[in-house]
């Protein structure tokens, strides 16, 4: 039985385009992001259509540049300079996975941080953990947004956070503290894991393994923001479906405000995408200005 409140990530992200897409109608330029896709990885590939088509939906330029998988390092790297130089572009996400012969660190570090829209550098990390203005990663951005829209202020609250990698366990946690919230990291070799999480007033599961977090691991009336994002066999042979990170039915039963998995965060995560790219246009053109003497 479902009494959690339910969060409707697809509805929240549509209404985050459209203001995006009021804010870029107002400007004096186009912001314009760069998409880089090496390979053929399908999922990927699904994924920056999506981008592309809903940068463009908000008013701004796209610039997609697909790659064969065979690209050198050194080639990825001079498209890379190549963007950062590019007055035209405001935003570079270069999408991951690369192809293993990659060294997707050292293309993430080439990245200008002033155009880093998937908030991956390690400038951007610092400022963030030191908070500072910066751009952050985009999924604890949505999460970040959800919580602020249904919760209003944080301060005080307990928060754990079940997954410590650099694109959402951990910048999500640095996130929480600057709500205020008192935040607890934990993992998945976390001892008393279940226990932890039932002192969570927010528990935030961001571990990537399939509905990891069961009804009685939840804190009766806790918000609960599910990030994962698994695929797993459906009933019908040969088939499959998605689930998160979250026990989704003993969680509806137990929790305050739940997040579904798929139509939770996921879909705030390209929504959040161009609102860091509007984020870096206005602060790239304001500089440009100011040494201008504009």
């Amino acid at each position: 039985m479902i009494l959690a409140d339910i969060i409707d990530g697809k509805a929240f992200a549509a209404s985050l385009r459209a203001s995006i897409a009021a804010e870029v109608a107002g400007l004096s330029f186009q912001p314009g992001l760069a998409v880089v896709l090496v390979g053929d990885d399908p999922a990927s590939k699904v994924y920056v259509a999506n981008k592309a088509r809903q940068t463009v939906e908000a008013g701004m330029r796209s610039f997609e540049h697909r790659l064969p998988a065979e690209t050198t390092q050194a080639d990825l790297l001079a498209l890379v300079q190549r963007l950062n130089a590019d007055a035209a572009v405001h935003g570079i996400l270069v999408q991951l996975p690369l192809p293993r012969h990659l060294d997707a660190d050292a293309i993430i570090a080439a990245i200008s941080p002033a155009k880093d829209v998937d908030g991956l550098t390690v400038t951007n990390a610092g400022l963030l953990a030191n908070g500072l203005p910066g751009l952050v990663p985009c999924t604890p951005l949505g999460c970040i947004l959800l919580l602020r829209a249904r919760l209003g202020g944080m301060a005080g609250l307990n928060a754990v956070v079940v997954g410590r990698s650099n694109l959402v366990g951990k910048p999500i946690a640095q996130m929480l503290l600057a709500q205020n919230c008192t935040v607890t990291i934990a993992h998945s070799k976390t001892r008393n894991l279940a226990a932890i999480c039932r002192g969570a007033d927010i528990l935030i599961a961001a571990v990537g393994r399939p509905e990891m977090i069961r009804g009685d691991w939840i804190k009766p009336g806790a918000t609960v923001i599910d990030v994962g994002i698994n695929r797993v066999p459906a009933e019908m042979p040969g088939k499959t479906r998605l689930v998160g990170d979250v026990a989704f039915a003993e969680a509806a039963g137990v929790a305050g405000i739940l997040t579904p998995v798929p139509g939770g965060v996921g879909p705030m995560t390209i929504a959040c995408l161009l609102r860091n790219t509007l984020t870096a246009a206005k602060r790239i053109e304001t500089r440009a200005g100011l040494a201008a003497g504009v």
